[in-house]
């Protein structure tokens, strides 16, 4: 089991390099622009952690990066009021550059579950999917992460 762990944490770690080695310093200097984002679709705090980590870092080594994270599925908790990130994202949102998207299917099944709409953090935008808001990211050309 640790074998298999290690190997997907190395794939992970490869493929994380390589979506933002794509987007180096000096592909910035040539005139591209950087474009990343980031996935959340589970409920860890440390992953959800890890990816508010590496919006900020991508924007210290790219000034000018444009980085969206978009949250489905468990992962939507983290952009709703009750998140422990809540004031991070909410000064996040505010800054140049970093956005963020709620999935609207899960936040119209989350209703059904509970009869209200989860309360989104200010700054946070609504997408009809977080799937399909990926898929649209990458076709324009955004590199992609899933912490």
């Amino acid at each position: 089991m640790f074998k298999s762990l290690l190997s997907k944490t190395l794939l992970l770690l490869a493929a994380t390099g390589f979506a933002i080695g794509a987007w180096s310093p000096a592909a910035v200097a040539n005139g591209k622009k950087t474009h990343l984002v980031i996935q959340v679709s589970t409920d860890d705090p440390r992953t959800q952690m890890i990816a508010l980590n590496n919006a900020v870092n991508v924007q210290k080594a790219i000034p000018g990066a444009v980085v969206e994270i978009v949250a489905y599925g468990p992962g939507l908790g983290m952009l709703t009021g009750q998140s422990k990130q809540k004031d991070r994202i909410a000064s996040m949102a505010l800054s140049e550059g970093i956005s963020f998207s709620a999935c609207g299917n899960t936040m119209k099944k989350m209703s059904k579950k509970s009869g209200k709409m989860p309360a989104l953090i200010d700054g946070v935008k609504v997408v009809a999917a977080g799937v399909t808001r990926i898929m649209e990211l990458q076709a324009d050309g955004y590199a992609y992460v899933r912490p």
